[in-house]
């Protein structure tokens, strides 16, 4: 079950269950579009895996109890934002190193 968490780990914008916006990496660390794009380069810094977009969990009961009311968002905040530089160094030495084989 997908955690869903509430908002960008690096700038702290919310980013509410039905966010379009929202992108995780395959440990669901979580960041907005425009971190991922603009900052992070479709790096995880945590992991160095690619970025997708992030479901959003039915708001209403369309089939077996599977909605957001039964199995609600996270509350727990995770900002931690990235060191430009650092990160950086670490996007480089993966540039040569597709997404799908990170």
């Amino acid at each position: 079950m997908l955690e869903l968490r509430p908002s960008c780990e690096h700038c702290n914008k919310a980013l509410p269950p039905a966010s379009a916006e929202a992108r995780i990496c395959s440990f669901e660390c979580t960041f907005c579009a425009i971190c991922v794009d603009t900052v992070l380069g479709n790096v995880c810094p945590n992991c160095g895996g690619g970025f997708a977009a992030r479901p959003v969990r039915p708001a209403q009961d369309r089939q077996g109890g599977n909605f957001l009311g039964r199995y609600p968002a996270s509350t727990t905040v995770r900002h931690r934002p990235v060191d430009p530089a650092a990160h950086a160094a670490f996007r480089a030495s993966l540039e040569d190193v597709p997404p799908d084989a990170r």
